[in-house]
């Protein structure tokens, strides 16, 4: 694969099979040069051409997949006249190029793209647990291209309400509770697959438009749903409470989840993964259920904390917010022996995660933890 030098200490993970296939496939139309571009791999080179990756190495002496640099010249099949007719006008399209941002993840672009982490790491020759980084370009399946896909972020927010960009620390509940919508509402506006967003990502808001002349009553339902409308008052108040205080910064919020953490024998990287997911790590962020702060704690959570504390913690100040989160954490690794489930009750209930499996939202959940937690 081209590999734009990370850290020496991370190994190139594209590795060719242990034998090369001496003899290429036939190219119907002969051979061509190419030159590499940064991004490109013999596993992507050779779905592009219609090849196998063992033909091209074997045809340009390749015996190592991670030889392969950006500005090499390399001979790769031709596209002839009898090709072209054979092949549909959309396969060009069929591998689009993404180009990696600051805190993206692999398994977050293929939710992006609405493709598969099998799929975006057999179309780049790479492992799931590959380290990408910032700039890095990836070939990603059903991706349109750069043109296209410019063209479509221009026009998409136009056609059912106002846009909105995504900034970092957003969540969608937060962004929903904004603009006074729904969770539901805004993942069907933007055919998302979950609840996953990522910082410049523009959302289209649903009749947005329309807030001024016909303002609704505040949403009181969240994956599926409903509360009661005391709930979601008390939400509506500590929203309002928590505008109007100083709060602490996001690194102030991280070094306090870490030491919290530390002094209750929760694993920091966790606990940070754990509210990074729930809130972005953002104290005034509280649910339509009046899940409270950085960690997301509702009131009869924060009474169970207490208990196990032995004092009564508020919600609302972020020192016990972040105490009440960690602590609950702790119990359920107790309870349950397994990380993975620890993390679905923090979710979906432990009682319900051990009575009914867990929900496919949940196991979405736990996938996006423990991604954030690596990289933590």
């Amino acid at each position: 694969m081209v590999i734009a030098l990370p850290p020496a200490t991370v190994p190139p993970t594209a590795v060719l099979p242990a034998h090369t296939v001496t003899t290429p496939s036939p190219a119907p139309s002969g051979w061509t040069s190419y030159t590499v571009k940064n991004g490109d791999t013999l596993y992507g080179l050779a779905a592009t051409f219609r090849t196998t990756a063992q033909a091209l190495a074997a045809k340009n002496h390749i015996s190592d997949g991670r030889r392969l640099w950006a500005g090499a010249t390399i001979l790769v099949p031709s596209r002839g006249a009898s090709t072209t007719k054979a092949a549909p006008r959309s396969t060009s399209r069929a591998l689009g190029v993404h180009t990696v941002r600051a805190g993206e993840t692999l398994y977050g672009i293929a939710a992006r793209y609405r493709t598969t982490l099998p799929a975006i790491t057999k179309a780049n020759g790479i492992s799931p647990r590959a380290f990408i980084h910032p700039g890095q370009q990836l070939r990603v399946p059903g991706a349109p291209g750069r043109a296209s896909a410019a063209k479509a972020a221009k026009g998409t927010p136009k056609a059912s309400g106002a846009a909105y960009t995504v900034k970092a620390g957003d969540t969608l509940l937060g962004i929903a509770g904004r603009h006074g919508r729904t969770v539901s509402a805004l993942v069907k506006a933007n055919n998302l697959r979950g609840t996953m967003i990522y910082p410049g990502q523009r959302l289209t808001i649903p009749g947005a438009a329309a807030r001024k002349t016909a303002p609704k009553p505040l949403p009181n339902t969240f994956a599926g749903r409903t509360y009661p409308d005391k709930v979601v008052r008390n939400a509506a108040r500590n929203r309002e409470i928590l505008a109007a205080r100083t709060l602490p910064t996001r690194a102030q919020t991280k070094a306090l989840i870490t030491a919290t953490a530390r002094r209750h024998g929760v694993d920091p990287s966790l606990a940070l993964a754990i509210s990074m997911q729930e809130s972005g790590w953002n104290q005034r962020q509280v649910s339509v259920a009046n899940a409270v702060g950085i960690m997301q704690v509702i009131p009869s959570a924060g009474d169970w904390a207490s208990s196990m504390v032995g004092r009564d913690l508020n919600l609302l100040d972020p020192k016990d917010n972040a105490t009440a989160g960690v602590v609950m954490l702790r119990a359920l690794i107790r309870m349950s022996g397994s990380e993975n489930v620890a993390i679905a009750s923090y979710y979906q209930g432990y009682a319900s995660v051990k009575s009914r499996g867990m929900y496919s939202d949940t196991k979405t959940y736990v996938a996006n933890v423990k991604a954030l937690k690596g990289r933590m």
